[in-house]
């Protein structure tokens, strides 16, 4: 876990090797309806192979993260429900 303001804020940074930063931050803002999320991924490649790995992969990144926002903004519906 890289930064963490309750109720507001999570940022998470990967364990896993990868040439480059990467983080994976959470904004939560109230809405008239509720609370907005917003999801940020934000990656600072190393070198050549950095922006390999980037571009090639963005595609995938886009499918991963945005199934995982609709996977938590059902878990979060649901729970509002019980």
């Amino acid at each position: 876990m890289e930064a963490v303001e309750p109720g507001r804020l999570l940022r998470l940074r990967p364990e896993m090797k990868l040439p480059g930063r990467a983080w994976l931050q959470f904004e939560v803002s109230p809405s008239a309806t509720g609370s907005v999320i917003r999801q940020t991924a934000v990656f600072e490649p190393r070198g050549l192979l950095g922006l390999l790995y980037w571009y090639a992969l963005y595609p995938v990144h886009g499918l991963i993260f945005g199934g995982m926002l609709r996977g938590i903004a059902r878990a979060a519906a649901r729970a509002d429900a019980v």
